[in-house]
């Protein structure tokens, strides 16, 4: 493991980039440029295979910018458009690609704006589009055939995984704020996410066509209906379905993504990263979904962008990589910058916290330990440092369940996945767990370090189960001074929660099954 010292960004949140991302268009092109000429900018029609038309915007190197072959040939960059956005989102990255020797193609994702058809959301006809504009590249821009990359943010991030995996002439691509198993970010552990899915399609509804399969997995995931067909949807919509096909392909994958993304949560990105054997990077840092990303489609500084544009100089231009090491976290808290060999390799050993004495709650009610609001929440942790907080000792042991660890005389480096074990008593056949885990400072102020829910069903009312939870992965600094409180309740904002109001859980330790929290440390 190495450090290497702490870099700042400005984060900014995506939702209204396209507004924004407009006026940015205008200053670009009437801006004076730094180069002896500014790249060349055009905007393009590219017809899809079943004929829609896509929007698109490009950007080529002006003459006599370094980069190119012998024939004139260029390293090109293909970018699909985030969720609900324009390609003029990508504007700014497309000229700053463009003046450091690259053919830039920016597209609106079909089903948006003003390109034709309908969302797809990762689906057959988004993976046709693909290559559809990687042949349009390829015969109308100076792009070098044997030099090409991918990249996008949010929804691009996933279309730019599926490439990798169905688009075999891709030599690099980056993922920011991307999916590895879209099922997982729907119903992870049994549990419909539902505050995400309400913000996406708030943002969709503006300049967003669903077709009918959107329109029936969205409406099912709020219904609770036909789950298992929005799993199925879900599933072949993930790059983590088609791991395989981009490890043949052996094409080189970049993937940065915020340990606080409310939509995307970290355990389901480094699940995806362990199961590549390509070239492969893993970038984590605080922040919520595209808020480390989206300052940079503004022209403001930001570490995002810059990491995949000297992937793309490594793995395309053949430029020396750096020196460090593919797993790169930035610690919450403490903003240290770590880097390792290999994802276990994050922590050492694991610190066991026993569980032991019985709790009972009330299902259906909030006890005041929350993950908080999507985007929000994660943007203040990466601003201000400031995570969500619960006041351990006022939480209502009606509706909380609550334990704490002695207070810690060394600081703790928390890194990878704690995982619960208990045995749960309901007395309603079905019902949902969430588990939360705080730094608690002396005053009884706990910050949120990491949480997750999980989710049962058609349990025998009064019959005791084991549940086992994995709570999303983390890099956190505990201060010497502190403890850990592990609380569980029945409700959070972020879920849909299948505890009957009223009913009871009872968590306990069973002989051969003690209750307890699995900490990994380094």
């Amino acid at each position: 493991m190495t450090r290497t010292p702490r870099r700042a960004s400005l984060p900014r949140r995506t939702a209204g980039a396209a507004a924004l991302a407009l006026a940015a268009a205008t200053v670009t092109v009437t801006a004076p440029a730094a180069r002896a000429a500014a790249p060349v900018f055009r905007t393009a029609d590219i017809t899809a295979k079943d004929g829609i038309v896509l929007k698109a915007d490009v950007f080529t190197p002006a003459p006599g910018t370094p980069g190119a072959d012998a024939r004139g040939r260029y390293p090109a960059v293909v970018q699909p458009a985030a969720w609900g956005q324009p390609d003029l989102e990508y504007v700014m990255e497309g000229r700053r690609l463009a003046a450091e020797g690259y053919v830039a193609v920016t597209y609106t994702v079909r089903g948006f704006w003003l390109s034709g058809g309908e969302v797809d959301v990762a689906g057959a006809k988004d993976v046709a589009d693909i290559s559809t504009v990687t042949d349009w590249t390829l015969a109308h821009t100076p792009a070098d055939p044997g030099r090409l990359g991918m990249m996008g943010l949010s929804l691009g991030a996933g279309l730019t995984l599926m490439g990798a995996a169905f688009e075999p002439r891709l030599k690099a691509v980056a993922a920011m704020s991307g999916w590895g198993d879209l099922t997982d970010s729907l119903d992870g552990a049994d549990t419909r996410h539902l505050q995400a899915a309400a913000g996406l399609t708030a943002i969709r509804l503006p300049a967003g066509r669903p077709g009918p399969p959107l329109r029936n997995a969205v409406s099912d995931l709020f219904a609770d209906r036909d789950i298992p067909g929005l799993r199925a949807w879900a599933r072949t919509r993930s790059p983590s379905t088609y791991a395989d096909r981009i490890n043949a392909h052996g094409t080189a994958v970049l993937l940065q993504n915020a340990w606080g993304d409310s939509i995307f949560n970290s355990s389901q990105i480094t699940a995806f990263y362990q199961r590549l054997t390509v070239p492969k990077r893993l970038v984590m840092r605080p922040g919520d979904h595209a808020t480390q990303e989206a300052g940079s489609l503004f022209g403001l500084p930001g570490p995002a962008w810059s990491t995949a544009l000297g992937w793309f100089d490594h793995h395309l231009k053949g430029a020396p990589d750096d020196t460090g090491l593919p797993v790169r976290l930035t610690v919450l808290r403490s903003g240290r910058q770590e880097q390792y060999a290999h994802w276990r390799d994050i922590s050492t050993r694991t610190r066991r916290l026993p569980l032991a004495e019985p709790r009972t709650v009330t299902g259906g009610l909030d006890s005041g330990a929350d993950a908080g609001t999507i985007e929000v929440s994660g943007l203040l942790d990466q601003v201000t440092g400031v995570p969500p907080l619960a006041e351990i000792p006022l939480l209502p042991a009606t509706a909380a369940a609550v334990w704490q660890s002695p207070v810690y005389a060394t600081t703790q480096h928390i890194r990878g996945i704690p995982r619960l074990h208990t045995t749960v008593t309901s007395s309603a056949p079905d019902g949902t767990a969430i588990a939360y885990l705080y730094d608690v400072n002396p005053l009884g102020l706990g910050a949120l370090v990491t949480h997750a829910p999980r989710t049962w069903s058609h349990r025998p009312p009064g019959h005791p189960f084991p549940l086992d939870l994995a709570l999303y992965a983390t890099a956190y600094d505990l201060p010497a001074g502190h403890r850990l409180a592990v609380v569980i309740d029945t409700q959070d904002p972020l879920y849909a929660s299948a505890s009957p109001l009223g009913s009871t859980v009872t968590f306990t330790s069973r002989p051969g099954s003690p209750s307890e929290l699995d900490v990994p440390l380094r």
